[in-house]
């Protein structure tokens, strides 16, 4: 079950990542007559998109940290030293 949630998460996470970059790329000004007007402030829908995308981050880092602290999953690795 953790599993398919950490990898949703990483998919919303690249999926943000990606709507910020359409809107990047497409510098969108909005829709209207004002459209082409330089002087119209642009849309704040990249900024948006990224702000989503570090909560994203931020949520599923602390959804791990409470799943290795109840116990749901475990750590694997190499063994340390003894």
């Amino acid at each position: 079950m953790m599993n398919y949630l950490v990898l949703a998460g990483f998919v919303a996470i690249i999926g943000s990542l990606a709507v910020a970059l359409v809107f990047m790329m497409r510098g969108d000004r909005g829709t209207g007559a004002d459209a082409t007007n330089p002087d119209t402030p642009r849309n704040n829908h990249m900024a948006r998109a990224l702000a989503f995308r570090v909560g994203f981050s931020i949520l599923l880092f602390v959804v791990v940290l409470i799943s290795y602290l109840m116990g749901w999953i475990q750590p694997t690795g190499l063994p340390l030293r003894g």
